[in-house]
């Protein structure tokens, strides 16, 4: 079985992950189902001894407020993010590999106090003794309608790359107002909780090995050519 593979994702990532999967040998259609937008944010009391960040997305949408943090050390929940944050003017003091919770577990032991840069929807965290986590909204986003397109690719049996939470449930519902049937559409996701957010019914369901877009490209090569099974 030969699916076609479609992203979801909002913009710039969407293009992000067309580019990664051309890199892979894998021809990606895009479809943005989110559009994500800066809210405004009130700089909170420091001092402050580094900047958390789940998503570049922080730091694009975050406005001119975020210049005034280029001081503050960087911990990245991964290359992709630390490498904006550098581009950005920041040093980067740690990149993590398998979410954000990996990277303040990394930092046990020490005493820190930390800015999350955050979207409105986001990944709960338990910081560690010592750790102090203050957490901002810097970003949000809402949802945009299924092209007649990429309806037609999902109606002819198609994968797609779930990276948020947010998009799996706008793919869900846009599948259930279009009329398009769950059961020809299988599903990777970045996480199980991700992939939870889509509902039930789908032709199959199934996660990468790691939270990380390389992993992700790998589990849809994989998906592509073996019968679904969830």
């Amino acid at each position: 079985m030969t699916l076609s593979i479609l992203t979801v994702r909002p913009e710039p990532g969407c293009s992000a992950t067309i580019a990664a999967g051309a890199e892979a040998g894998l021809a990606i259609v895009g479809c943005p189902l989110l559009e994500l937008r800066g809210v405004d944010w009130p700089m909170p009391p420091g001092p402050f001894d580094g900047l958390l960040l789940g998503s570049a997305n922080a730091l694009r949408f975050g406005g001119q407020a975020v210049d005034k943090l280029a001081d503050k050390p960087v911990y990245a929940v991964g290359k992709a993010t630390a490498e904006a944050a550098r581009q950005r003017g920041f040093n980067v003091a740690r990149v993590g590999e398998g979410g954000l919770q990996k990277v303040l577990d990394s930092l046990s032991g020490a005493e820190r106090r930390l800015l999350r840069l955050a979207g409105r929807e986001r990944v709960a965290l338990r910081p560690p003794p010592g750790i102090v986590v203050e957490t901002v909204i810097a970003y949000e986003s809402s949802g945009l309608p299924l092209s007649p397109d990429a309806a037609a690719v999902l109606r002819a049996g198609a994968l797609v790359l779930l990276h948020s939470a947010a998009a799996a449930r706008q793919l869900a519902a846009e599948c259930d107002r279009l009329a398009v049937h769950r059961g020809e559409i299988v599903l990777a996701a970045l996480a199980s909780r991700i992939a939870d957010a889509a509902g039930p019914g789908w032709a199959a369901r199934r996660l990468a090995a790691q939270p990380t877009e390389a992993a992700l490209l790998a589990l849809a090569r994989e998906m592509c050519h073996e019968p679904p099974r969830d």
